[in-house]
This record gives structure tokens, C-alpha cells and sequence, in this order.
């Protein structure tokens, strides 16, 4: 008898009714029906956005032409400088887009009371490695700059994402790390990120199949991407950990690329950073998306928060 993992009743609820439904894989669908199902689960999925003070579409330059951002913000107007989050969503770099994640975006910023800019970087296929990594450098770098456009003035970055956002933000904070940007990274938030290949580990072995996020789902975005595994701005395990900025890891027990976050939590704690490691026990992949449909997701979203609240309020 093996021993089987302890999955959430809510979240058993959800993947079984997840495995009635005869549709057909994200991998026998077109890119734009795979886009769609991706907003589709989630407007089904996810709470209801919250209503903000601030709800207002940006675009800056990026390197391959204009990166579109949103602005969150619960406050009219800030008066003084604060840390600002940026967001960049998940999607295996192929699928996300700024209204698969709206509905996160507006609680993260509810309950940080900081201003939040979401980025909609390139994705591939038609823009492979390393272009989306690219936009979200160029436009945390715009955002750190307090243009005028933004109507703020940063004090410092938040980096935070989910997935390949995940990704994106320890790669975002490791590029900063080399070359400064105005204000510096005061914080990183991955979120179920793939920071270290997957392949061969033994969450990959355990929750390939059933558990959400499918190890055909993964082989489709790394095809599409087409990650250099020597490079860190692929796989940002492989980069320099010793200026790290202090760090909340977070990850879930039933997903496939849950032991790239341990083992990126790990490196930073060998490296001597400041490091809060969060893994949600009984949820899969994706769990911030699915707030409605597992509503003890919700707490867990709140457990982030309250992470960040403190590390932020403890500076090293």
C-alpha cells in the first residue's frame, strides 16, 4: 500500500469535478483555444476581482516595442513614496495574459495597500527565450523609475509572480541584483515558481497526472519557450544567490514543480539570505487561482500576505 498524499477536501472536490469534464488537453488544443480555457478556468475558478480606487491599463517601452501593464491601487492618489509590486502572471510563458490574473491582482493590492503593476510580457511561441524575461526587466526597470505616466514614486520593487511568473520574478530580482535599477528590490515573492528543472525530480514522478498542472502541459510550454537549461535566466537556480534580496518562497505539496521551490528555498538559506519558505499543504499548482472553487485557498493567499507584510516591516 502506498501512502497517499493528504489532499484538502475542497481541493478534492475540485479535482474530481475537474476530472469529469471530457474536454479535450491543453496540448491537443490550438494556442488560442489554450488561451482561452486558461481564462476560461479562471473566471470560473478564482474569486470575483475586487473593486479598487484604481483600475488603469499603462504600456511602456520593452525592447521588442511596447509591454502592456495595469495599475492596481486601493488608494485615489499616494502622496509619499512606497515599495511598488510587480506582477508578473504564470502561463508557462505561453497562455497567461492580464485577465487571467486580474482577479488576483486586485486582492494582492487590497491587502498590501501598496500599488501594484501587472506586466503582460511577450509570450511564446511567437516570442520564445528569453523575450518575455526581457519585458519583465524592462518594465520593472520603468516602474522603478517612478515615470510620470505611473503617478507614483517608488521607494523600492516588490517582485511577485505564480509559475512562470514565479520564474520571472527571481530571474527579474537576479538581473536587478547585477545591474541596479533606480530603487532596489526590497522583496521577491515566487510563487509555485519553476526556479530549477523538473525533470527527474520526485514531485514530477508523484503529480505528473491529476493534480492540474500535467507533465504534457509542462513538455508544451517548455517546447513553446524553449528555455536554455544553461542559462540562469532559464532556470535562475543556476544564478548568483549571495545578494539575494530577502525572499518569501511559496509552494503546494500536490504540484509536479513543487521541489524547484524547495530547492531554490534551500539554495538561498545555504547562501545566508533572508528567507520565509511557505509550502500550502494539500492544494496543487495554480491554488492562488482557484479561490472560489477551493475557498481555503483564500487563506493561504493571506498567509502570503502576512509574510510580506512582516518581512517588509523587518528589513534585514
Amino acid at each position: 500500500m502506498t501512502d497517499a498524499p493528504f489532499i484538502r477536501p475542497d481541493m478534492k472536490a475540485f479535482l474530481d469535478m475537474m476530472a469529469q469534464v471530457n474536454g479535450p488537453k491543453l496540448v491537443d488544443m490550438t494556442l488560442e483555444e489554450a488561451r482561452a480555457s486558461y481564462i476560461a478556468m479562471h473566471n470560473l475558478a478564482d474569486r470575483p476581482a475586487r473593486d479598487l480606487a484604481v483600475i488603469r491599463d499603462l504600456v511602456c517601452p520593452g525592447p521588442a516595442g511596447e509591454i502592456p501593464l495595469r495599475l492596481y491601487d486601493a488608494r485615489e492618489s499616494r502622496d509619499e513614496a512606497s515599495p511598488v509590486i510587480t506582477f508578473y502572471h504564470g502561463g508557462g510563458f505561453v497562455i497567461g495574459d492580464l485577465d487571467t490574473h486580474h482577479a488576483l491582482c486586485t486582492e494582492i493590492a487590497a491587502l498590501m495597500d501598496l500599488p501594484l503593476v501587472a506586466v503582460h510580457y511577450a509570450r511564446a511561441p511567437e516570442a520564445p527565450f528569453p523575450a518575455a524575461i526581457l519585458d519583465c526587466e524592462a518594465a520593472t526597470r520603468w516602474v522603478a523609475s517612478s515615470p510620470a505616466e505611473l503617478g507614483l514614486t517608488a521607494s523600492g520593487i516588490i517582485t511577485i509572480g505564480d509559475s512562470a511568473g514565479g520564474n520571472a520574478t527571481v530571474v527579474v530580482s537576479q538581473m536587478l541584483g547585477q545591474r541596479p535599477a533606480e530603487v532596489p528590490v526590497v522583496l521577491q515573492v515566487p510563487i509555485f515558481p519553476l526556479v530549477a528543472d523538473a525533470v527527474g525530480s520526485a514531485s514530477m514522478a508523484a503529480f505528473s497526472e491529476g493534480f492540474l498542472l500535467t507533465a504534457d502541459t509542462m513538455g508544451f510550454f517548455d517546447a513553446a519557450y524553449g528555455a536554455d537549461r544553461a542559462d540562469p535566466r532559464g532556470f535562475p537556480i543556476l544564478g548568483d544567490h549571495s545578494n539575494a534580496p530577502p525572499t518569501i518562497v511559496v509552494t503546494a505539496s500536490l504540484d509536479p514543480i513543487r521541489d524547484s521551490g524547495r530547492a531554490y528555498a534551500k539554495a538561498l538559506v545555504d547562501a545566508g539570505r533572508d528567507c520565509v519558505f511557505l509550502e500550502m499543504r494539500g492544494v496543487t499548482h495554480s491554488f492562488t487561482n482557484l479561490r472560489q472553487m477551493v475557498p481555503s485557498t483564500q487563506t493561504d493567499l493571506e498567509r502570503v500576505i502576512a509574510a510580506m507584510r512582516f518581512m517588509l516591516a523587518n528589513p534585514a
